[in-house]
């Protein structure tokens, strides 16, 4: 399919709207019900909102297709445990600062298990937006609370993700990508539930189904973003999302405006549009310098 900038941007700030809600709707949710179940039931009725869309479209239901989905999921429902108990338990523009993180562990990750080259100004990047991630958790001068080291984790687990969707999207449709990830997460994270299960209250259920149709749509336009524009062309629209969960932060729940985590943030998220915007230049580059084909 080809590139569509404008059109990629459209669909990642859909995503940054959808993303942003599902944080205020966890935020609330889990005043009465653990984030390890809000997991469960994000994942279960993502699916029952994802399902018949594969159903009629019999060519996204390939299960030949299961094992190249399974990576993405497994670090997808790493990444989902983590964010939500964090955004449970953290204040939610520390939680979204480390998230950011994301795709600079994904660069690393690329270096290390894909053989990808790296030089002087990928890792100044790099060093910049870590940095960025000190200045947001301030080991030693802040308490590394559960929720806190769980968004580092789920950043990590989410770098995988990044690399997973990244070479899913180049071949198979974005659809079938969203939807195979909610429907293999499921089983692994109702085990996980069962563990701290307790029937949500009556008046979490419309939260709860909100926070699953919220994702899907935040998936399904994600995968579109990435399928339809290069990353650096709609990562800078990412901040949006930081916006959204700052401000919720504020004025819903009384969080504290903390000078240095959005320092940190801005850090961070500077750091990761840089290596965005790198990429595609080393891969126009990489493709000039192709020798010419002969008629």
């Amino acid at each position: 399919m080809a590139a569509s900038p404008k059109s990629g941007v459209f669909w990642m700030i859909v995503s940054c709207l959808a993303f942003g809600s599902m944080w205020v709707l966890i935020r609330y949710a889990s005043r009465d019900v653990h984030a390890f179940e809000i997991v469960f039931f994000r994942n279960a009725i993502g699916t029952a909102v994802l399902l018949p869309m594969m159903l009629r479209n019999k060519g996204l239901m390939r299960l030949d297709r299961v094992r190249a989905n399974l990576r993405r999921a497994t670090s997808g429902f790493i990444a989902t445990t983590g964010t939500f108990y964090a955004v449970a338990h953290a204040p939610l523009a520390t939680a979204l600062s480390i998230n950011y993180t994301a795709p600079l562990f994904a660069t690393v990750g690329a270096v290390l298990f894909l053989g990808e080259t790296i030089h002087a100004r990928r890792v100044a990047a790099l060093v910049a937006g870590f940095a960025g991630m000190l200045i947001v958790v301030r080991p030693g001068a802040l308490p590394m609370t559960a929720g806190v080291l769980a968004a580092v984790i789920s950043a990590v687990s989410t770098a995988f993700s990044i690399i997973a969707i990244r070479q899913l999207v180049a071949t198979d449709d974005s659809r079938s990508v969203a939807a195979w990830t909610f429907i293999l997460m499921t089983p692994p994270s109702l085990l996980v539930a069962l563990t701290v299960w307790e029937w949500p209250p009556a008046h979490v259920w419309p939260l709860l189904v909100a926070i699953g149709c919220v994702a899907a749509v935040g998936q399904l336009s994600m995968n579109r973003a990435f399928a339809l524009a290069e990353a650096s062309a709609i990562m800078p629209y990412d901040f949006v999302r930081f916006g959204i969960v700052t401000l919720a932060g504020i004025t819903l729940f009384g969080e504290r405006l903390d000078a240095l985590t959005i320092v940190g943030g801005v850090v961070i998220f500077g750091a990761t549009v840089y290596l965005a915007v790198r990429e595609r230049q080393l891969a126009r580059n990489a493709i000039a310098a192709l020798p010419e084909r002969p008629d």
